[in-house]
């Protein structure tokens, strides 16, 4: 009746699965009572019933096994609303050491035998005593020669054929050996004689207790406690280590503690057992837990009285690190609450009281701050931390500048990171390594503390520019700080430095020496690991933090015509000239006659801001006029007037004298024209090309535009086409790498002979401008969606229509709606009929391109599409108008 019904209800179970079955998977609603059901038939019963369902028998147990499989990794109920500890939490809310300690020794023993066959392949010791069920092999050579196999009988005598029958039970092995040896050579003469045992008898112990599988086992007659507790699978979590009682015949013969084994490598106590021993396992007795800087952290077992010191002899005593004289014990007092006991353990006498079951010995770790120690870090050969010594001085760190300094490294300017008092806030010294390895007694070769931090900077703020194509901008502003920070790992080994100011240097949210121009904005930089505005972060981070009402923040400001302009810490007794040593010294425009500095001046509760006249050339060569700095004050350096860096303008074509020219400030195309000795009789004055590059930049900043507004509309839409189809992640790459790709030119429209004549405002030249004026032609050309690209003969009474026919007509995709024309000098227009030539100022000339469009709705319907299309198709146009040129 019961296999009836398992029966039925198993193939309810298939019908409603089968399907499920075949497509190689189990529904999700199959409870595990129906897999047991099925798994509880027979191999016969089970093929019958798979049978009957026309399902294979294989597939079905493959599916069970699968669900199986996969049900033990997915959490249960339980789990699923469980709250799982974080990282986080456990480092915020857990003191005790990540890794849990595990009772000692139960590992060593934690071997389940594999079979309890006796083992015979061990040495025989000369002390084993004969006894019956041994096996002794005798060989006899020389005069003659016989090998015998002779059991040892109930009787204790071993019976050699035609030599007679010889007593050896309880003989020691080397005894008997030589009692045979004797007896057989005075009947045999002129014969030598080896004995041996072939086989040994078999004993029958129990072991029992708090064994892993406690039992009767058949040993061989030479094993001892611990290879019964071996055969045995070990001891279980309950069992002791070190109350192992050997039992015969009822009366106690040995008490074994396998701590002298495992920790002391004392064997004594590991006696030989006999036949009907018994190996008893006690429970466990009292434990303590010793964890933290020891050599072997572990949960060990006591047996008496053991003392502190005891117990870290258990565990191997303490590690270096160990921090001993401040040692916790957690420990149950009388109303069974826990308590905590400091122990000082580099007392003696301390280590002599007793411990009690359940403490908990915890360790502390010495603090990985290094005393009596400098640390060098930046633009050194040899960054990390040195040792300490009395009156020692900057030069005696860093001694020769070849061997001990990177080649970028600035001589002008380092620091001293000096702690000052309790508090551990900081003080800033500054120094010029130029002067301090120049003499030995100079102001600038400091005398050192302990634990001062000497900062070494590059004199290199930017090392290169990071990209020089649009194409690689992709690389985000957090992926340039990874790369530095793996840079840092390699480079840096100063651990005390990162600890204390950890990985916010590399933060780019406040940055004290940012200062981007328009350029950079569109080019990111690779900054040099150890320029100002890295080593310099941490610091006035620092200094920020440490500020209050009675400590002013200890940082300064200097901007204008310097090299690295921006905030910096102010040292102690630091001047005007020292401030301008930070950044980098003067700029080439700097003017020395006149300086300013402001200063918050703090009187009866209210701040005023002070203006003070600065002569930066006396402030520079003399201490009288070099100002003491004060929190807040802020440098600024003015530039010389009308001071300029030099621009140069590029002239091609048709110039009488062609080439580069300095621009003064002002000087205008006209002018610089005028300078060139003119045109040549052969310029087209309708056909010239102005370029300049800040409208390259403005180009470049418009696609990127374009691009990131493209980007997020494919994220939020549905690509599709007319026809139903979606686009594929690969068209909407490559539209735009394609997109990226466009190379930005910068030009600027000019009507040349109206400038010339006066009829037109004149252009301003600027550094990078670059004008180009064609010769005459006398050609037109049609690009865009036509059959046959090209140029054309150009022809006055032939329209743009008629262009167009020439070069093969329209294609299907061509907008014939929105055909315009691309003028010589870049100028666009757009004709509104189709007589709109008629018009002189509109009439087709020489040196024209015609540009027929694609339709854009007729490949895709979504926004910006048509933007992006007549973005690359403008650029392609112009750059082939420009070589047409």
């Amino acid at each position: 009746m019961t296999n009836f019904i398992q029966k039925l209800t198993l193939s309810v179970f298939f019908i409603c699965t089968s399907l499920s079955v075949f497509s190689a998977q189990l529904p999700s609603n199959i409870s595990s009572a129906q897999i047991e059901q099925f798994k509880s038939l027979s191999p016969t019963q089970q093929k019958a019933l798979a049978s009957s369902m026309g399902v294979d028998l294989s597939s079905i147990q493959s599916q069970i096994n699968k669900s199986s499989s996969s049900n033990k990794n997915e959490p249960t109920e339980l789990e699923q609303y469980t709250p799982r500890e974080t990282n986080n939490d456990k480092a915020s809310f857990d003191i005790k050491d990540e890794k849990k300690v595990t009772a000692f020794g139960y590992d060593v023993f934690a071997n389940a035998p594999s079979s309890f066959a006796p083992i015979n392949d061990v040495a025989i010791p000369e002390s084993y005593i004969i006894g019956t069920g041994d096996t002794l092999n005798i060989k006899v050579f020389g005069k003659e020669n016989d090998e015998y196999e002779m059991p040892v009988s109930r009787e204790g005598k071993v019976i050699i054929p035609r030599l007679g029958a010889y007593n050896v039970s309880g003989m020691t092995f080397s005894e008997a050996k030589a009692y045979l040896r004797n007896e057989i050579q005075k009947k045999v003469i002129g014969v030598e004689v080896v004995i041996t045992l072939s086989e040994l008898r078999s004993i029958r112990v129990f072991v029992l207790g708090e064994a892993f599988k406690p039992g009767n086992y058949l040993l061989n007659s030479l094993s001892t406690v611990t290879h019964a507790i071996f055969t045995a699978g070990g001891i279980s979590d309950i069992g002791s280590l070190r109350n192992i009682q050997v039992k015969r015949a009822g009366k106690l013969v040995q008490t074994v503690d396998l701590y002298d084994l495992l920790i002391k490598g004392d064997s004594s106590k590991d006696i030989m057992l006999k036949s009907g021993d018994v190996v008893f396992v006690a429970s466990v007795g009292s434990r303590v837990t010793v964890e933290g800087e020891v050599k072997r952290p572990a949960i060990y077992e006591l047996t008496s009285n053991e003392t502190i010191g005891e117990v870290l002899s258990m565990a191997g005593g303490l590690l270096p690190s160990a921090y001993a004289s401040s040692t916790i014990i957690e420990r149950y007092n009388e109303k069974s609450l826990r308590s905590i006991i400091n122990v000082d353990l580099s007392s003696s006498s301390e280590k002599s009281k007793n411990v009690k079951a359940g403490d908990v010995i915890r360790i502390m770790k010495s603090s990985e701050t290094f005393q009596q120690s400098i640390s060098i870090i930046g633009a050194v050969s040899r960054p990390g931390i040195y040792q300490w010594k009395s009156n020692q001085r900057i030069s005696d760190l860093i001694p020769s500048v070849q061997a001990d300094l990177l080649e970028d490294a600035d001589l002008t300017y380092s620091l001293v990171i000096r702690q000052s008092g309790l508090g551990r806030d900081i003080e800033v010294h500054q120094f010029s390594l130029k002067k301090a390895l120049a003499n030995y007694n100079s102001e600038d070769n400091l005398i050192l503390k302990p634990l001062d931090k000497l900062l070494v900077f590059s004199n290199q703020d930017v090392v290169t520019n990071k990209v020089n194509t649009l194409s690689s901008l992709v690389m985000t502003e957090d992926e340039l700080l990874n790369e530095e920070r793996s840079k840092a790992k390699e480079r840096f080994s100063d651990k005390e430095f990162w600890l204390e100011f950890g990985e916010q240097q590399f933060d780019d949210e406040y940055d004290p020496l940012n200062e981007k121009s328009e350029l950079d904005e569109l080019k990111p930089r690779e900054l040099s690991f150890f320029s100002r505005q890295r080593l310099l972060l941490p610091v006035i981070r620092n200094l920020t933090q440490q500020a209050a009402s009675n400590n002013s923040v200890q940082i300064v400001d200097v901007a204008g015509a310097v090299k690295y302009p921006g905030s910096y810490p102010l040292p102690v007794n630091g001047h005007i000239k020292d401030l301008i040593a930070a950044a980098g010294g003067l700029s080439e425009s700097a003017f020395l006659g006149n300086a300013e500095l402001s200063r918050n001046d703090l009187t009866h509760n209210e701040v005023r801001k002070e203006l003070i006249a600065i002569n930066l050339k006396d402030a520079l060569s003399s201490t009288t006029d070099n100002i003491l700095l004060k929190s807040r004050d802020r440098l600024n350096v003015n530039k010389i007037p009308y001071w300029q860096e030099e621009q140069v303008v590029s002239l091609n074509g048709e110039f009488r004298f062609p080439g580069k020219y300095i621009v003064r400030r002002g000087e205008t195309l006209s002018q610089l024209i005028d300078r060139a000795g003119g045109l040549t009789d052969y310029a087209d004055l309708n056909a010239t090309l102005f370029t300049r590059e800040s409208l390259k930049r403005l180009e470049s900043k418009n696609i990127l535009d374009v691009t990131e507004e493209l980007r997020r509309e494919i994220a939020t839409k549905t690509l599709s086409q007319r026809s139903g189809g979606t686009i594929d992640y690969e068209q909407v790459n490559d539209l735009l790498s394609d997109l990226i790709k466009v190379k930005p030119i910068g030009r600027l429209v000019i009507n040349l002979p109206s400038l010339l004549s006066g009829k037109s405002n004149n252009i301003t030249m600027e550094n990078g401008d670059s004008v180009f004026v064609a010769s005459k032609r006398n050609t037109i050309n049609v690009v865009g969606q036509v059959q046959v690209a090209g140029s054309h003969l150009y022809e006055n009474n032939l329209t743009h229509n008629d262009y167009i026919k020439l070069s093969g007509g329209l294609k299907i995709q061509a907008d014939e709606d929105r055909v315009y024309v691309i003028k010589a000098n870049g100028a666009v227009h757009i004709p509104e009929s189709s007589n709109w030539f008629a018009s002189n100022n509109n009439q087709l000339k020489a040196g024209d391109t015609i540009v027929v469009p694609l339709d854009t709705y007729f490949m895709e319907d979504i926004t910006l599409w048509q933007t992006v299309t007549q973005i690359i198709y403008q650029s392609a146009i112009a750059v082939a108008a420009i070589t047409g040129l």
